[in-house]
């Protein structure tokens, strides 16, 4: 009986966490789509430098932050370095992790495709052909592959009304935005230099993003 109790009231904490969650950010438009493939993209300008010391800055972005930062085991790797002033490309895989507790983890492979091009001091940083590899560590489980277009978008993610997302895909649709959104705070980021001292005031954004 005290088992029934506590996983009921468990039941309702979870119940009373998913209502209290403010969702706006992640409904319609949070996952934008080019031709029906989904894809996030950022431009910004970098003023003051030549695009292939822009190039270079950000294929060293994608080198220390994305691919020698994975983990070992996982399918990453660079495509193009931009070196002859064409795009950078890679494919990464990273964890993404929903959930870490004692005992218990809920994660997923991410995999994503990284592409920069860089004309007339404007960058433009593209992730695309997203897909997850879910289960594979669980006792019994099946793995279970899904594509964003077919997982995460608008039209299979949020219910008819608009108002909230359906709560196995939700998680993968919430962590892939936020995820998608670091990696490019972290690009236009690694233009600014940091100041040695503390200031009072912040020092304001050299670099230009376009929304």
């Amino acid at each position: 009986m005290k088992k029934i109790f506590f996983f009921v009231l468990l039941s309702m904490c979870i119940g009373l966490q998913a209502a209290d969650r403010d969702d706006s950010k992640y409904l319609a438009g949070a996952v934008p789509e080019v031709n029906g493939v989904v894809t996030f993209v950022k431009q910004f300008k970098v003023p003051g430098q030549t695009d292939q010391q822009i190039r270079s800055t950000l294929m060293g972005f994608v080198r220390d932050s994305l691919v020698n930062n994975a983990i070992e085991g996982l399918r990453t790797r660079v495509i193009s370095d931009g070196s002859d002033g064409g795009s950078i490309c890679a494919r990464i895989e990273e964890m993404m992790v929903f959930k870490s507790k004692p005992l218990y983890l809920d994660r997923t492979r991410f995999r994503y495709q990284t592409t920069i091009n860089v004309t007339n001091g404007k960058a433009t940083v593209e992730i695309s052909q997203i897909s997850y590899c879910y289960g594979e560590e669980a006792e019994g489980g099946k793995t279970e592959t899904y594509k964003a277009e077919e997982w995460i978008s608008d039209a299979v993610a949020i219910n008819k009304a608009g108002t909230k997302l359906y709560p196995r895909s939700g998680k993968f649709r919430r962590k892939t935005v936020d995820r998608v959104q670091e990696i490019f705070e972290q690009a236009i980021t690694t233009f600014e230099t940091k100041a040695e001292k503390p200031v009072e005031k912040p020092k304001k954004r050299s670099i230009v993003v376009e929304e």
